[in-house]
């Protein structure tokens, strides 16, 4: 069924739930995860400096957990961090799916409705129609 999975994670109480649905899935069909967190970094326009909200620690930290708590149900998974810049986190996402060779991807969704999330550039809304892959998403 979902032999390989990828999970995108923010550390949200809604991705806690995407973790916890592709958990779910990979026990159901002995399948692995691979977490994925990008760490979106706004660039300055004076300097080209960017930064970002968290520490690449703090991300590798939270990562490192989710696939410790993954292990600890006993599904096999992998992690990565990386940085990217703001508002280009839907076309990696779709780009680790493909590498990976991801059956499905899962991640959250705020909630946002269709206009809110087109205006807004919902990263949920993007990954659904750049990928062509199912997309499980998780309120």
């Amino acid at each position: 069924m979902f032999d390989k999975i990828l999970v995108a994670v923010d550390h949200s109480e809604i991705s806690d739930r995407a973790l916890l649905a592709a958990r779910d899935l990979a026990l159901l069909s002995k399948g692995e995860v691979w977490v994925l967190h990008l760490r979106e970094r706004e660039v300055a326009s004076r300097g080209g400096m960017t930064w970002s909200d968290e520490t690449q620690d703090e991300a590798d930290a939270k990562v490192a957990a989710a696939v410790d708590q993954l292990t600890e149900a006993g599904v096999k998974a992998h992690g990565e961090v990386r940085n990217v810049l703001f508002g280009h986190a839907a076309r990696n996402i779709v780009d680790d799916a493909r590498q990976h060779g991801a059956d499905v991807v899962v991640m959250g969704s705020r909630g946002r409705g269709d206009l809110a999330g087109l205006v807004l550039g919902s990263t949920a809304h993007k990954v659904i129609h750049l990928t062509d892959r199912p997309v499980m998403i998780v309120r």
